[in-house]
Formats: structure tokens, C-alpha cells, sequence
């Protein structure tokens, strides 16, 4: 029976106390916006004490304590499953809702009815955009982040960044972070959940873009601030993530693009490696040598990853 407003599912690993920060500004604001919602966590398996924390401090939580880490679109597909709500929000734990950020949220996903799903305006922890929602990725996106120019770029229109317009009224972006989206059950039944083959990163981005194509509208709402310490979980396994952010990139642009911008790809990571690696001798700076090697790996993913795609 579907009797609840809002399902707020949040993915947690190894992050006890951004969870708990996460869960105290969410109860907060949960009870300001007057909805009727339930709050559901699914631990991927965290060594940490974060399923002792919630069971002790937060027994108004629906826990879900995985024995293993089954990846960030897995577990929010757990908990989406269990979820009652006619609109799902899915909040990454190291986020801390402003006040009045779920009722922005929630009056732009019901403003218009082909709107399918809002984002948040996203803060860094000083307070500063961080992001404001996205273009689908192309080649200049990549482009930038092979060969970084200027960080003013990486943050601009060219790299596929919105503003946050007039920071009140609501409008089109193709997708949001995946750190704070805001989605219609509907949508979610019509379209499915996140594809787990992506187990992390890029999963929002090929979410929306089959959202997308099924006729829907994808907002950012503006007002709604969000503070976002970005990295919470990723940074505890760096060198692991920085190549299972290539593995996904290369299995949206193989679904989205085929083979030969897969290809491409493969090509300006072996660009981005060879230049790295003459940065590295030239200055004797191990650390741009090991990232000359990372970008080896990346190309042979791209490489494996194209000869995938390619038709039999």
C-alpha cells in the first residue's frame, strides 16, 4: 500500500559520522516540510560502527544492513524496492540538508505533470556551487578531463555546467549529481531503477538519459541547498575509483555513443598518459608517474571496453 509521501533511501559506507550528520539535518527538515516520509538506509557493508550508530541513535530509520558491499546503484535499488513513498528522494550520506530544501524539492517535482525529476543545488562544505545540474556528457566534457586547462573551464558552460539561474525558479538540466535527486514513482516503474552494471559513478547520468527518453522533464530546483562534502566514501578507496569512474564512463558512452567514441577515448587517455609520463621526467615527480601508469589502465579499459560494443 503506498500511503507515504516521500521515501528518503540513503547508501551508506563507512561514513558513520557524515550519516549521522546527513540524518540530523534530514530529520529536521523532514519535520519542517510537514510530508509524511520514511527514511530507510542500506549499509554496504560498513566495518565502521555506522549500523550500531543508526540502530542506536536512530530507531526511526528502516535499516538495511547488507553483509557486503553490493555497489551505490545496488543498494539504492534495495532500497527503492522497499520503499512506500510516491516520490523517492535518494540522498548520498555525506549530504546536509539545508532548511526547506525537501519542500522546494518537492513543490518543482509536482509543479508541472511531465516533470519526472529534481536535483538540489549542491554546496561544497565552504559554502561555495559546487553544482547546479549538468548537459549529458560529450566529447569536450572529456576532453577537460584528460587535459584539465584551467579550472575556471572545468566549472564553465563549456564543460556542460549550469548556473544556478535567478537561485529560486526551477528549470531544465539533463541530469543532477546523483547526490540528491528527487523522482517520481512512476517514473521509476515505467522506466526501472539504476542500471547496476555501473555499480558506481555514472549511474545517474544514464538514469536520466533513459528518463529522459520516456518523455520526462528534468529539473534543478535551485533554492534547494544541499551541502555536499563530496567524497565521503570514494576517498577512502581512491586509486580503485578513479578507474571504476572510467569503467562506468566507458560502459554510458559504449550504451549511449558505440564503439568509435569509445575508441576516442581510449586514444586521449594514451595522449593524457604519454604527456603525463614526460611531465614526470622532466620534473622527477613520482607522483605524475604513477599517474601516467593510471592512465594506461584507463586506456586499456576504454580499449576492452570498445571491442565490447563493436558488432559481431
Amino acid at each position: 500500500m503506498r500511503d507515504l509521501d516521500l521515501s528518503v533511501v540513503i547508501v551508506s559506507w563507512n561514513v558513520r559520522q557524515l550519516l549521522a550528520a546527513c540524518l540530523d539535518s534530514l530529520a529536521a527538515d523532514l519535520a519542517r516540510s510537514q510530508l509524511a516520509g520514511e527514511v530507510i538506509v542500506v549499509d554496504n557493508g560498513s566495518r565502521d560502527g555506522t549500523v550500531e550508530l543508526v540502530r542506536a541513535r536512530y530507531p526511526w530509520v528502516q535499516l538495511i544492513a547488507l553483509a557486503e558491499n553490493r555497489g551505490f546503484a545496488a543498494a539504492n535499488n534495495i532500497g527503492i524496492a522497499r520503499s512506500r513513498g510516491q516520490a523517492i528522494l535518494l540522498l548520498n550520506p555525506d549530504t546536509e540538508l539545508r532548511p526547506g530544501a525537501l519542500a522546494w524539492l518537492w513543490r518543482a517535482l509536482w509543479a508541472a505533470p511531465h516533470v519526472g525529476l529534481v536535483g538540489a543545488r549542491l554546496l561544497n562544505t565552504d559554502g561555495s556551487l559546487q553544482s547546479a545540474g549538468y548537459r549529458f556528457p560529450g566529447y569536450v566534457q572529456n576532453l577537460l578531463d584528460f587535459f584539465p586547462l584551467h579550472p575556471r573551464l572545468v566549472g564553465s558552460r563549456l564543460n556542460g555546467r549550469f548556473g544556478p539561474g535567478d537561485g529560486l525558479s526551477p528549470f531544465a538540466i539533463d541530469h543532477p549529481l546523483g547526490a540528491c535527486m528527487l523522482v517520481r514513482r512512476t517514473v521509476v516503474e515505467q522506466v526501472g531503477g539504476l542500471d547496476e552494471g555501473y555499480r558506481y559513478y555514472s549511474e545517474e547520468i544514464d538514469w536520466c538519459r533513459r528518463i529522459r527518453a520516456a518523455g520526462w522533464t528534468i529539473l534543478t530546483a535551485p533554492a534547494a541547498l544541499v551541502v555536499h562534502h563530496a567524497g565521503g566514501s570514494t576517498r577512502q578507496v581512491a586509486r580503485e575509483s578513479f578507474l571504476q569512474l572510467h569503467r562506468s564512463r566507458a560502459r554510458y558512452f559504449g550504451r549511449w555513443h558505440g564503439p568509435l567514441v569509445v575508441r576516442r577515448l581510449a586514444r586521449l587517455a594514451e595522449l593524457a598518459a604519454a604527456w603525463t609520463a614526460l611531465r614526470a621526467r622532466l620534473a622527477r615527480r613520482p607522483d605524475l608517474a604513477e599517474r601516467a601508469r593510471l592512465w594506461r589502465e584507463v586506456a586499456a579499459i576504454y580499449r576492452n571496453a570498445a571491442a565490447c560494443h563493436e558488432p559481431t
